[in-house]
């Protein structure tokens, strides 16, 4: 069961400016959008979202390292600065995937209603969210067979 982790928010807004997404916004943004993400702490081994399970927003690795699971296949490794969760932003769907926390690391999420939020007011995050997912989109497709 993962844990609530501590930080001020200038010790979040730090953090944020290594997550791809937000690359683009100001210290006044980062430390703006800090008083909405919730952080917690998964230990090694631990489930940070379950197949399946509503998606409720986009998770940010903040520290440590994740893998992206289906089937028991292992379909990426996640680092500081990379998220996941954000087609749940834009839909109500489930989960498409297993993460699970390869090392102890600290998540932060930020919360569907929240996001649209901070969106509202910080409408460069919307196009660095989709100019991911467009190239995430890209290498899936490169990786179907012809």
């Amino acid at each position: 069961m993962p844990k609530a982790a501590e930080f001020s928010s200038s010790q979040l807004a730090a953090l944020l400016l290594n997550v791809l997404i937000f690359e683009s916004l100001t210290r006044r943004q980062l430390g703006k959008l800090s008083k909405w993400v919730e952080v917690l702490a998964f230990e090694e081994g631990e489930t940070i979202v379950k197949r399946g399970d509503e998606g409720s927003g986009l998770c940010l690795i903040l520290e440590g390292t994740a893998e992206v699971r289906r089937a028991g296949r292992s379909l990426a490794r996640l680092t500081i600065g990379q998220f996941f969760g954000e087609m749940s932003i834009f839909d109500n769907q489930a989960r498409s995937a297993d993460v699970v926390a390869i090392r102890p690391s600290k998540i932060g999420v930020l919360s569907r209603e929240k996001f649209w939020q901070f969106a509202d007011s910080e409408p460069a995050v919307l196009r660095n969210i989709l100019q991911e997912m467009a190239r995430r989109l890209r290498r899936t497709d490169l990786n179907l067979p012809e």
